[in-house]
């Protein structure tokens, strides 16, 4: 059995070992007095320290703003609202139309909603929305804002609240009233909008 175990550890090893060509930095420091941070070195190579880094689909910002990322869900969809546009020109019928928008435009405009949204501007916000109303008229009938959707999409956190196993689980806290939650401390609006601030104030704003 250890000769197995050393001989997968061996065969695992060269898996395990960090690519710097493919590896980043990406430092968030909102510190007011800011100093030089070392570079990075893994293996005597520098690695290379970047702005801007996606993840999961996601555009992460050294800042921790949302614009580069939006900037990429606006262009994938509006190059989609093209197509839609194709579509209603051949008169399918508006449950196609409706069937296209939620599959094609709709997911990509709500990738990772409950992480970028709150702390998007409102500049980006409208970008966002001209998309829906585009394909409101296109297929002419209404359809759910995205702020309509990242609300119905915190009402999901009763989920959370009733999985021990959730990250964020331990971060929902009763009161001794049982009946509202204790407000997340925030220094920042940045915090402030978080996704998990937003829902437990939601939350206490019930009746």
């Amino acid at each position: 059995m250890g000769s197995q175990q050393t001989s997968y550890s061996v065969s695992m090893f060269p898996l395990c070992i960090l690519n710097t060509a493919k590896t980043k930095e990406l430092v968030v420091d909102f510190r007011r007095n800011k100093t030089d941070i070392e570079p990075l070195i893994i293996d005597g190579t520098n690695v290379e320290r970047v702005s801007v880094f996606k993840f999961l689909g996601m555009e992460l910002e050294d800042d921790l703003t949302w614009s580069a990322n939006i900037k990429g869900l606006l262009k994938k969809a509006q190059q989609r609202l093209y197509f839609l546009r194709i579509l209603r020109k051949n008169h399918l019928p508006k449950n196609l139309l409706l069937a296209f928008y939620h599959c094609s435009i709709e997911s990509i405009l709500t990738y990772g909603l409950c992480v970028w949204f709150g702390g998007c501007t409102s500049k980006d916000a409208k970008a966002l929305n001209r998309v829906v109303r585009s394909a409101e008229e296109i297929i002419d009938c209404s359809l759910p804002t995205l702020e309509h959707i990242y609300s119905s999409r915190r009402k999901k956190a009763m989920d959370i609240i009733h999985d021990p196993t959730h990250p964020g689980h331990c971060l929902f806290q009763l009161l001794p009233s049982g009946k509202r939650y204790r407000v997340l401390k925030a220094r920042t609006n940045r915090m402030r909008n978080s996704f998990y601030s937003k829902t437990i104030m939601a939350l206490n704003m019930k009746d």
